[in-house]
């Protein structure tokens, strides 16, 4: 029988003590209050100075990197179906200022960061990055909304890069990407492909059509 992936619940906000006990790898659900907040909130509150727009108390500590397929309904109401992450390396110039002014020990989004941002940016900051799952997920993210409880500089920055409180049961699967000690779950395993890469390529030819810059070296390629 193949081992089945450590999977958690967690209940937020959560404490330092929690988190201490997630392992890169395991898989991750979350139950409390999120919020999503990307680019243009993240300029906004770091570059401009502006700093949060609601307490962190109303936030959460959970910074989705996402826009939502969200709608506004006649009556001032939100339809939120289908959360798609968005890559996370470019916030990276931002987040020393926002892990202080944020107060978030979660940060979940796509494709990951470097492991010198985990140990510069995260470690100190006690905070964890999740990741999701592939593509194709959001909408089987969306049934975890329970409800939309604010919205924040939608009018400043738009619905895709406003600011959207979600109250959320069993929101996932997310996969821990990043622990307390700044490990990489990506890096680990990029380290195990990398190492069989040129073994795998012995022998065969280079590419007839490539595109423009390519390199016929796949240890580069791949990393």
């Amino acid at each position: 029988m193949a081992n089945r992936l450590k999977t958690v619940d967690l209940v937020l906000p959560t404490q330092t003590e929690e988190l201490r006990q997630l392992e890169i790898g395991t898989i991750v659900y979350l139950t409390g209050r999120i919020f999503t907040a990307r680019e243009g909130v993240y300029k906004r509150v770091i570059e401009d100075g502006v700093g949060m727009p609601a307490p962190r108390e109303a936030l959460g500590s959970v910074n989705f990197h996402c826009s939502p397929a969200a709608s506004v309904n006649g009556d001032g109401t939100y339809n939120v179906g289908a959360v798609t992450a968005t890559a996370s390396f470019r916030f990276a110039k931002w987040l020393d200022g926002w892990f202080k002014q944020s107060g978030c020990n979660i940060i979940i989004g796509k494709g990951g960061m470097t492991s010198e941002a985990y140990r510069e940016l995260f470690v100190p900051n006690n905070a964890i990055y999740l990741t999701t799952v592939g593509y194709g997920t959001g909408a089987l993210l969306g049934r975890g909304i329970k409800g939309v409880e604010g919205v924040y500089w939608m009018e400043e920055l738009g619905l895709a890069q406003a600011v959207w409180v979600l109250d959320v049961a069993r929101f996932g699967p997310f996969i821990v990407e990043s622990d307390l000690d700044g490990n990489s779950l990506f890096e680990r395993e990029n380290a195990k492909m990398a190492s069989g890469i040129k073994a795998l390529y012995e022998g065969t030819q280079p590419a007839t059509l490539r595109r423009y810059g390519e390199t016929d070296d796949k240890t580069v390629e791949v990393i």
